[in-house]
This record gives structure tokens, sequence and C-alpha cells, in this order.
């Protein structure tokens, strides 16, 4: 669907190495082996100690360090712990119990029989890996809602179908694969579907849904920092996902992979349709001004200017030079290679965020939406979402 516009004119990733001691715990008469710490490095002509470890009051013991270079250390110790209703502890952490800990619990895979339309925001929560809800004091989801850009009930729209904006996906299209489990979350300010789902799914040139503006997030919309002088319009035909958590008394961060379509590129970028999609985090870490996760190396939020695009054709779009290094082939079979040399996305990418208060609850919100108007759609994919047990930077990066 056509339309007239006026078109606007290191990172370093860095390792976090968590201290050799592990993570421990004993549930009834279960034996688990712990690590302890490996002796120290030799000086120059000496040999290094003998390493210990212990665990809930056993000891092991690690090989002596090599002699010699002063900077080999001995292995790791092993411990032996057993008993009848010690608590989980992790290396330097706060003691808890088992069910308010990760710990070493595998997290994910419970999506397998999610169905695309599912009217239960808890499958969103279960399609990008939070599975476990939170009961007799445990760590988990407390509320999951299919929500708009401003975190009220989604609803229907007056034109189309507001609902088809969330949807629990495959894969998108041929080349694009889930990042954990068999499904993941997918929403759009058009329809979140493939061509392949049938009637459900739109053209992503221009699905209206709502005639009506939709309210956005505080601090949205914001000027750009790669487009001076231009700040996107109202919100409109949005959606979203609202997740209350009560975070895990070990976890230091969280970590989940998004992947952000937009048929607004090329012909739009940098203008008051700058379609936008945010990952909201309230208590917000106090680095950012707005509770945003997902944002470029300008501290811009994910859109069709954004610097992180890299499946789409090479070229010049908005006054910006688009090296598109992955090439278009993720778009086919998704909608957005309607347009010939037209639409883009990121591909794969990695959010990390920390949690500054372990053990208290946090509110997650996903949302997506069309700027301005209703049409020229854009569309994100979320999944693998994962509670981490080592400190993380708010950082967005391809993966």
């Amino acid at each position: 669907m056509g339309r007239e516009r006026f078109v606007g004119t290191s990172a370093r990733v860095a390792f976090v190495m968590a201290a050799l001691g592990g993570l421990s715990a004993a549930c009834g008469s279960t034996v688990i082996t712990d690590l302890g710490f490996g002796g120290a490095g030799g000086s120059a002509a000496s040999t290094g100690s003998v390493g210990t470890g212990s665990s809930n009051g056993s000891t092991g013991s690690g090989s002596p360090g090599s002699s010699g270079s002063g900077v080999s250390t001995g292995s790791a110790g092993g411990a032996m712990m057993s008993g009848a209703s010690s608590s989980s502890s992790t290396g330097g952490g706060p003691d808890c119990t088992n069910n308010q800990c990760v710990g070493g619990t595998p997290q994910g895979n419970c999506d397998s029989a999610l169905m695309i339309d599912s009217a239960d925001a808890m499958d969103g929560a279960r399609a990008i890996g939070l599975c476990q809800v939170a009961a007799n004091g445990s760590w988990g989801v407390k509320s999951a809602t299919w929500v708009r850009s401003d975190g009220s009930p989604l609803g229907m729209g007056d034109v189309g179908d507001l609902q088809l904006g969330k949807g629990i996906l495959p894969g998108f299209g041929p080349n694009v694969q889930v990042r954990e489990g068999t499904k993941l979350l997918a929403l759009s300010s058009g329809s979140a579907r493939q061509p392949s789902d049938g009637m459900s799914y739109h053209s992503v040139g221009g699905y209206q849904k709502d005639s009506n503006p939709h309210q956005a997030p505080p601090g949205y919309p914001k000027a750009s920092a790669t487009c001076p002088g231009i700040t996107p319009g109202a919100p409109h035909d949005s959606a979203g996902l609202q997740v209350v958590i009560h975070t895990p008394n070990d976890a230091k961060s969280i970590a989940f992979n998004l992947d952000f379509y937009s048929y607004e590129f090329p012909n739009f970028v940098c203008s008051q349709y700058d379609d936008t999609f945010v990952a909201i985090m309230n208590p917000k870490p106090a680095a950012l001004s707005d509770g945003n996760l997902s944002f470029d190396s300008t501290g811009d939020a994910l859109s069709p200017h954004s610097n992180l695009l890299r499946v789409c054709t090479p070229g010049m779009a908005g006054g910006q030079s688009f090296a598109c290094v992955l090439g278009p082939s993720q778009l086919t079979g998704t909608g957005f290679d309607e347009q010939v040399n037209g639409s883009a996305a990121t591909g794969w990418l990695l959010t990390t965020a920390p949690i500054e208060q372990p053990g208290a609850d946090i509110t997650l919100l996903f949302t997506i939406w069309d700027s301005t108007d209703q049409v020229e759609d854009s569309t994100v994919l979320i999944d693998n979402f994962k509670f981490v047990l080592t400190d993380a930077t708010t950082v967005t990066v391809a993966n």
C-alpha cells in the first residue's frame, strides 16, 4: 500500500571471569560435587601451592601449580558435600533455599505445545523461555499480560484485529530459526505471522488495525541521536508483552535474543515514521534514563535507522550508509521480502542487563509500534530469555 511521505535527511564485549568455587546445593541425601580453588602459580623458580576447596564443611584438594613462569595455577580441587537440608549457595553470593535460586536448573524449553494465537500471555512468556511461575516464595513469573505500547491491555482495534500483533511461531521464514525450545515470540505493528500462516497473515506493507493513536511508554517518542531534528510521531497499532517476575536470589543479570524487522527501510529511514521497539525494565538500571535495555551504539532504540541493521541490501538510506553484512537472505519467506531491494532486519542480537536487586520483582515491557501512521509495518522476534549468575552491563550486540 503506497503513501506520500516527507523523508528527513571498543564496543568491546567483556568476559567476566567468575571466581572458581561454583554452585553447590544439596537436597535430601543427594551428593553434589563442588569445586575448590586451584593452587596459586609458582614464581620464577618456585612451585605453586596446593589448591583447596571446601563446601559445607568438607575439603577437597588440587594439584600444585607448575614451577617457573609464575603465571600457572593448580587444578581445581574437588569437595564432596551431602546433607539432609542444607541450602544452596553461590560463589560469594547469599545463601538461599532451592526454590529461590536458579542454581544449575535448566531454563527454557517449555514451548512445544503452544498455539500461534494463544490468548494466554503466560504462553508468550513461555515462548521466550520464561517457564517457571512464582509460587510458594519461589522465583518466576508472577503475571503476564498482552499489552499496548503504554502497558495497557491490548484490546481490539476499530479497523483490524490488534490481537494479530502477537504470535507464537516455529521460526520466521526458512532461514531464521528459534534460539531455544521450538517456538519464539513475534510482536508486530502489523500481523505477527508469516505468509505461510494463511489468512491470518496480512502484508507488512500496511495492515491497519486501529485508527486511534496509542499512548507511548514514558520518555517516548524521543529524538534520535542518529537523525538530528527528527522525532517520530505518536505510536499506532502497537503490540506488546508485559511480565512481572520475582527474580532469583542468585541471578546477577538477564539475557535474551531479539531480531527486529522493518518495512520502513530504506524509504523512510530518519523520518517521523521511524517505527520503534523497546524492552523496558522497571525498576530501571541506574545507568539508563528511560529503562530501555535494547539500543544501538548511539543509544537509539531499535528502529529503521539503527546501526544494528545487518540483513538488507547495501546502500544509502536517510543519509546513512548501510553495509548490510548479512545480505538480504533472512528476509526470504517473512513477508518483508515483498519490496525489491527493500526492508531490513538486524539478525539475531543479544541484549544483557544487570539485576541490581536480586530476589526483588522486576517488570519487563517488550513492545513495538508504528510511528505516525498505521502502514509500513515492523516486527520483532524474541527468544532465549535467561537468568545469568554472572554480572553484565546493559548492552545489545550482534549474536
